[in-house]
């Protein structure tokens, strides 16, 4: 049910097809982050407006609320938040480690308290697997553990020993799954951890193919405080490690010039909160660069936020008028922003896309981070 197949690549970048059940999504994709079976402040209709072809729901949140087995029975997370398209729940992992009130890790899982209410959770390989049958998405992540940017090499290499014993466990609870009915349609990608120390990622790489065949590869544990050039140094190594032919989703990116940086470097998917909740606070991505829209600058300006974008809000309003809704903190010039800074991530794949295809994207991709880094706001 699920395949992926490559039309052209320009070096390490990469355009492809993921194959789902519930769709095609053209790769290189960004996916909109529903984290709690909503994209903040865009609806469905808007989202596909924006090109988005598949989004991301949050294991972590929809298991604190509503809960798992409500989704379910509500129909699962697409007829909950009505999108019709494929979607992908994260395992819920990072969050127990970075935004729960306190942890401890065990072997058999990770017991966290909710940051909602203060209560006592266990979430183990197994659970995790339960909870996003339940909420139903097509691609499910295995639990992971991710350890934060500047660990040690010693406590990089005891998150791998746990992530390659978590995943063994998530693989078998989902094929138990499978065997007994439940549910169904569903693929389970390996999340690769490993900080930046290329050995132990490269050796987990191995890890993971001993256990078996994968319809796709997470990289996880990076866009977590390390310096860039480690980023690009560890997406570097592991291109010609891991299998071409599964897309490799590279977790928690979605910064413009990051973007078609780890395009560069072989990687297919990406997801991140920063288009909405920059937006929220009045920063916007144009070709220019990035910019604040509460500058005094725009207080008369009546051009489009960006002239080369063809969203709604760039089609429909000026600066000026997108300034004086974010200094007034009007809930609409919020949504405007995010439905903008989303169309320009998808924008940004489309253009990838095309350029890989017609063997251009080194050299537009060179040319292109040079005009938006180069920008001043």
């Amino acid at each position: 049910m699920f395949d992926f197949m490559l039309h052209a690549h320009d070096g390490a970048a990469r355009s492809g097809t993921f194959s789902t059940p519930r769709g095609e999504v053209a790769t290189p994709v960004f996916m909109p982050v529903g984290t709690s079976g909503s994209v903040k402040g865009v609806s469905p209709e808007e989202l596909r407006d924006a090109g988005a072809s598949m989004i991301l729901a949050n294991t972590y949140h929809l298991y604190l609320r509503p809960g798992h087995e409500l989704v379910r029975e509500l129909g699962g997370v697409r007829d909950f938040m009505r999108w019709d398209g494929p979607v992908l729940t994260d395992s819920g992992g990072y969050q127990v480690f970075s935004l729960a009130g306190s942890n401890e890790i065990l072997e058999d899982g990770v017991v966290f308290q909710s940051h909602i209410d203060g209560s006592s959770h266990l979430f183990t390989p197994e659970s995790v697997m339960d909870v996003q049958r339940a909420l139903g998405a097509d691609v499910a992540m295995a639990f992971d553990q991710c350890p934060p940017g500047g660990v040690s090499r010693a406590d990089a290499e005891a998150a791998n020993r746990r992530t390659l014993a978590w995943l063994e466990r998530c693989r078998d609870r989902f094929r138990r799954l499978d065997s007994e009915g439940i549910g169904g349609g569903q693929t389970l990608f390996p999340v690769l951890q490993g900080n930046v120390f290329e050995d132990l990622r490269l050796e987990q790489v191995r890890a993971f193919l001993d256990l078996g065949d994968w319809d796709g590869m997470a990289i996880g544990g990076l866009s977590v405080g390390e310096d860039k050039e480690d980023m690009w140094r560890v997406l570097d190594a592991l291109h010609p490690a891991i299998p071409p032919t599964v897309p490799r989703y590279l977790m928690g990116v979605g910064y413009p010039d990051d973007l078609v940086n780890s395009i560069a470097r072989g990687c297919d998917m990406f997801d991140c909160v920063a288009p909405t909740r920059n937006a929220r606070h009045g920063t916007a991505w144009t070709h220019e660069g990035q910019v604040n829209v509460k500058a005094a600058r725009f207080a008369r300006d009546r051009n489009p936020l960006d002239v080369e974008c063809d969203c709604y809000a760039c089609g429909k309003y000026d600066r000026a008028y997108l300034r004086h809704l974010c200094v007034s903190n009007e809930i609409f010039g919020a949504r405007l922003l995010s439905i903008h800074n989303l169309r320009f991530l998808i924008k940004l794949t489309e253009e990838s896309r095309e350029r890989i295809v017609d063997g251009t994207f080194h050299s537009w991709s060179r040319d292109w981070l040079e005009r938006y880094q180069g920008a001043d706001d």
